[in-house]
């Protein structure tokens, strides 16, 4: 927690999950770490499997002050995926904010960028690597995300989210052609705008022939 030392006052890391697929939201969490019992095993969220993120995200939401944020797909589409990001993390440090009573006294955020906000915060390039609040923050929106994905796979079993989590494979890729976007699919991304153009167009001939 070298980064979290340099830092005055509860020290809050923040990450997002979910800025390049093609359906589903853009989540973030904010997470201040306890001063001690923090779990083993945080890491970056992408070199951990499911279960580990399941298992870790559980012991973080059971000791740390932990924050979400999360921004649908429809508003990805007005503000764009850049400015989604940035006010899903802004949500996620307010959330935490309000559970913790008060500002947090400095926010160490996964980038090179920083939201519009007014709370006393640092980018960290690769922080999710540098920083052990950061790491934790990506589990939990991570885990997050991937819970509301799998729930609309249940909905949309043919994009098989179970799996790809809305990310632009092939299965889903092929899936998006052969059946259109749906309501969660982000319509401002090109290949599923380009679907959703080719569908138009095939009703439009239908209905013309």
């Amino acid at each position: 927690m070298k980064h979290e030392k340099l830092c005055v006052g509860p020290v809050a890391g923040v990450d997002e999950a979910g800025r390049g697929p093609l359906a589903g939201p853009v989540v973030a969490a904010a997470v201040i770490l306890p001063a001690k019992g923090v779990p083993r095993g945080i890491d970056d969220s992408k070199k951990l499997s499911a279960s580990e993120r399941e298992r870790l995200c559980a012991r973080l939401k059971g000791c740390a002050i932990v924050g979400i944020g999360i921004v649908e797909p429809n508003e990805i589409d007005t503000l764009n995926i850049y400015w989604a990001t940035m006010k899903a993390m802004t949500l996620a440090v307010d959330a935490l904010a309000t559970e913790l009573g008060h500002a947090p006294g400095h926010v160490l955020v996964d980038g090179n960028r920083l939201p519009r906000w007014t709370y006393p915060a640092t980018p960290l390039v690769g922080g999710d690597a540098k920083s052990l609040s950061i790491a934790a923050a990506s589990i939990v929106a991570k885990h997050t995300r991937d819970l509301i994905m799998i729930a609309a796979a249940d909905v949309h079993p043919e994009y098989n989210w179970h799996s790809n989590k809305g990310y632009g494979c092939a299965h889903h890729m092929k899936a998006l052609r052969d059946h259109g976007p749906t309501p969660i699919h982000r319509r401002s991304f090109a290949p599923v705008a380009a679907a959703y153009l080719a569908r138009e167009g095939l009703f439009v001939k239908e209905a013309t022939s």
